[in-house]
């Protein structure tokens, strides 16, 4: 065993391109979103830009959380963490991110599943393929918050 080699690096490498490409990104959004929260523990007066990068990286942790014995396929895997790094889960309240997550995978199956299938086949996101996830998460996220103000309104 080389003990050169870390997890991360043979984890990366036998990950699908597509995975490859949305997770290159989370890696780097997390790590500095570690460092910006222990950094603002000491002082409360913190710029736009550093509480709009520790809001993001409060919901990229939250939508990597998964349920015990409930493995995601990689194509939702990938759609979900695509949301989060393209900055398309950055205006959502972080205790709804659960219930979208799950309201997403429900609705591209049955709205959308060439896009799940295209994920699969393609194993890479193309400029096609990205302006797809996009669209079908636009449109979801329309849908979900309609739901949530119609739920709103008729408990009020």
């Amino acid at each position: 065993m080389n003990v050169g080699l870390s997890v991360s690096r043979v984890g990366g490498n036998a990950q699908i391109k597509a995975m490859r490409q949305v997770a290159g990104t989370l890696r780097l959004d997390l790590a500095q979103y570690r460092e910006l929260a222990a950094f603002s523990q000491f002082g409360s007066d913190l710029d736009k830009a550093t509480q709009a990068q520790l809001a993001r990286g409060g919901r990229l942790t939250e939508i990597l959380k998964q349920g015990q014995y409930q493995p995601l396929p990689f194509s939702k895997q990938i759609l979900i963490i695509y949301a989060g790094t393209q900055g398309l889960l950055d205006d959502m309240p972080v205790d709804q991110l659960g219930e979208f997550e799950k309201g997403l995978y429900n609705y591209v199956e049955t709205s959308n599943p060439g896009v799940l299938k295209a994920i699969e086949e393609k194993k890479i996101l193309d400029d096609d393929l990205r302006a797809a996830l996009t669209k079908v998460i636009k449109e979801f996220k329309e849908r979900f918050a309609s739901e949530r103000q119609a739920v709103a309104q008729a408990s009020a």
